[in-house]
């Protein structure tokens, strides 16, 4: 194996935090690899990673060797493209909420894939929060705000939001005319996977927003889950726009509060701090972006 192989199977090992991992996704032997890193050491005169039963870590000399290779080698993608005109190539492996890919970008995929051909896109579907180093993803598509100082995120769209119930749990409850008149009502709860709190109900009042939260019979975790408790009329959600379009014109769903609709919430492509952007991610980001334009989703001022 090459310097530049070797190379990039390091820079994957830190970032799978495995050799057996790393080794899977390069397509070589387990064996390979121990011996690959073993003649890097050497080569170097210093430890480049700490080894457990458990996890593989770089060292402090490990850590600034990962970043210069990183530098290295998407200078030499970043150059070979600029001079030969070729497209980018390879893998590109990318996290996506759910509802997300089935609007946004499946549909699209068609035409990325006829703009370039040489690139594999494997992806994967969560609501959670990804480690993205730890996965080993390129980029995350993730609606909501950015929490991790540690990535870098490209606001793509504001999705609209809004207020909503099915017909019978307003007949059953009322319609409220304003604010105070949730009081009695109650609300499909949503989970975070991350604090396990249950997200008040959020609206604009004026400048500010005000949130409310309701006694909640059920609430859950998956946007899935979300939407189909909305649609048995458990109770008052909100939701962004694309996901209950159709439930709102054909009336099986009621938009309420429209004078305090919830604020807009991002989506961004989040990708790591320190790694520059690789031909295959920016291509990608650049045809997101465009993407989100053409489904009319709500672009930021």
């Amino acid at each position: 194996m090459d310097r530049l192989d070797a190379m990039r199977l390091y820079t994957r090992i830190v970032e799978r935090r495995s050799f057996t991992l790393a080794a899977n996704d390069m397509e070589v032997p387990r064996s390979t690899v121990t011996k690959v890193i073993r003649q890097m050491e050497t080569r170097l005169g210093v430890r480049l990673l700490q080894r457990t039963t458990r996890v593989v870590r770089p060292t402090l000399d490990g850590e600034a060797y990962y970043r210069r290779c990183l530098a290295i080698l998407d200078d030499i993608e970043d150059a070979e493209g600029a001079f030969s005109g070729a497209l980018p190539t390879g893998t590109l492996r990318i996290e996506v909420q759910g509802t997300l890919a089935r609007h946004f970008l499946l549909p699209g995929l068609p035409d990325f894939f006829t703009q370039y051909p040489q690139i594999e896109v494997v992806m994967s579907e969560s609501d959670r929060w990804v480690d993205i180093v730890q996965e080993g993803v390129d980029c995350v598509l993730r609606y909501g705000y950015l929490r991790d100082s540690e990535l870098v995120g490209r606001q793509l769209a504001m999705l609209d939001h809004l207020t909503c119930a099915t017909p019978a749990y307003l007949q059953q409850y009322g319609t409220p005319a304003d604010i105070a008149g949730l009081a009695g009502h109650r609300m499909v709860g949503i989970r975070s996977i991350t604090s396990g709190n249950v997200n008040p109900l959020s609206f604009r009042v004026g400048e500010s927003t005000q949130t409310v939260t309701l006694a909640a019979a059920l609430s859950v975790t998956g946007t899935e889950s979300y939407l189909a408790a909305i649609r048995l009329g458990l109770g008052i959600a909100q939701v962004p726009r694309f996901h209950v379009e159709g439930d709102l014109a054909s009336g099986a769903l009621v938009q309420i509060l429209p004078a305090f609709a919830p604020p807009p919430v991002p989506v961004s492509l989040v990708y790591q701090r320190s790694r520059q952007l690789s031909p295959r991610v920016r291509v990608f980001m650049e045809w997101a972006a465009r993407r989100f334009d053409d489904t009319h989703a709500a672009l930021p001022d």
